[in-house]
């Protein structure tokens, strides 16, 4: 018999009554995004996380014997408590680890990817060995052990027909009981996780770049570097930078980005669309965007502009100093079907 906790993320308002309803439905979609998002915000901030599918979901589990305790977690400390239920027992170095034999399992209730974001940053953090702590059992291309596979319930079954949301592009169930049932019956894939020097964590991906209130480009400079290719030296302008681990900002109004990002090759893509002035046949002017391309393990971009603004897993944020992203090959793990 599994002990499953079931996690959704709420913030100090909901308690207070002040966003939810007032009926302990589970809180505001953005406000685990907000745990995440420093500098930034989360870029959905509705108060509208629904409880039928928590409830939908816990009675299918009960029904296939599972012990389910249903949480809201309302800051990071909360998130931290239930991941302790992951722990294995004490090593003897002392470093946190997870239990790879654990009976019990954690399916988080999604309102966005920043959300899911939001549990594999603290995962992240309570896992990963200090430097000078790093233990012999560490994979020698990693910086965090196999982190406990989570069960990814989207509160908002129907939203992969307007949004490509991570659960979408992986395939994964988006039914309460077919989430249920994936749980339990412990179908696991393996997937990368980009790390970056902000302290911070990326599933699916980041994309560099805005539009004024009219749907212009700003464009904005910076050096983009993927392992020892150089996309660009800083000189000239972008419109956009995307990088990525699964296909969520493969595409940008039309112009593809990236070409086949895949979350379990062990390789980031990323991509710079550059825009060039051509003149017709009759001398008018025309831009069109050139668009190069790398992969690689590791990116960075440093900005030359003051500030870039950009989405990391849908949080917004802005960009003033540099930023490294690596890959963690099949650090993290989801429930499949």
């Amino acid at each position: 018999m599994y002990d499953v906790v079931l996690l959704t993320l709420g913030s100090e308002r909901d308690a207070a009554g002040a966003c939810g309803g007032g009926d302990g439905a589970g809180g505001c979609c953005g406000a685990a995004d907000a745990l995440d998002a420093s500098p930034g915000k989360a870029a959905d901030e509705r108060c509208e996380t629904p409880r039928v599918p928590v409830l939908a979901c816990a009675d299918a589990l009960t029904d296939r014997g599972a012990r389910v305790t249903t949480v809201t977690a309302r800051s990071d400390v909360e998130i931290d408590a239930v991941l302790a239920r992951l722990d294995a027992p004490a090593r003897p170095d002392g470093l946190d680890w997870p239990d790879p034999d654990s009976k019990t399992r954690l399916v988080v209730a999604t309102a966005s990817d920043g959300q899911l974001r939001a549990v594999l940053r603290r995962l992240v953090r309570r896992y990963a060995p200090p430097p000078s702590r790093r233990p012999d059992d560490l994979p020698g291309n990693r910086t965090v052990p196999d982190l406990p596979p989570i069960g990814v319930l989207p509160l908002d079954p129907a939203r992969s027909t307007t949004q490509r949301d991570l659960a979408g592009q992986l395939g994964l169930p988006r039914e309460p009981a077919a989430v249920a049932a994936a749980v339990l019956d412990g179908r696991v894939r393996r997937l990368d996780l980009l790390r970056n020097d902000g302290g911070s964590v990326t599933l699916d991906g980041a994309l560099l770049g805005a539009s004024d209130e009219s749907g212009r480009p700003l464009y904005w400079r910076g050096r983009v570097e993927v392992d020892d290719a150089v996309l660009s030296a800083g000189e000239e302008p972008l419109l956009a930078c995307a990088v990525g681990n699964a296909g969520g900002y493969a595409n940008l109004a039309g112009l593809p980005l990236l070409t086949g990002p895949d979350p379990a090759d062990g390789i980031v893509e990323v991509a710079v669309a550059v825009p060039v002035v051509a003149r017709s046949a009759l001398g008018r002017k025309r831009v069109r965007f050139e668009v190069r391309r790398a992969r690689g393990r590791a990116v960075a971009v440093l900005p030359r502009d003051e500030r870039i603004p950009y989405l990391d897993d849908g949080v917004e944020g802005e960009l003033s100093r540099k930023r490294s992203w690596w890959i963690e090959p099949g650090a993290w793990a989801v429930y499949r079907a």
